[in-house]
């Protein structure tokens, strides 16, 4: 994949850590990972937003419910990783 050099400004502490975190990846590719995460979070804002002005807000026991099923989904993401205490050796 192309890419570009861009100059950027960012606060100097907040540089510090991302160096100190991105140290193996490098700076170009945490920040690069960090845009998409952003923009893809942007692109999900937009589209609850417009599926709210389509069906109306998300009650109160929708989000409930799919914060349950994100909980159930994590703890089975979790039984099935590597190392994990219910994968069979």
């Amino acid at each position: 994949m192309a890419s570009k050099k861009v100059t950027v400004t960012i606060p100097e502490d907040l540089l510090d850590e991302i160096r100190a975190e991105a140290a193996e990846r490098g700076l170009s590719a945490y920040v690069a990972e960090a845009l998409r995460a952003k923009r893809d979070r942007d692109r999900l804002v937009e589209l609850v937003n417009w599926l709210e002005e389509e069906h109306g807000p998300v009650t109160g026991d929708e989000r409930a419910a799919a914060l349950d099923e994100l909980n159930r989904l994590d703890a089975e993401h979790a039984h099935r990783r590597p190392g994990s205490a219910g994968e069979a050796a």
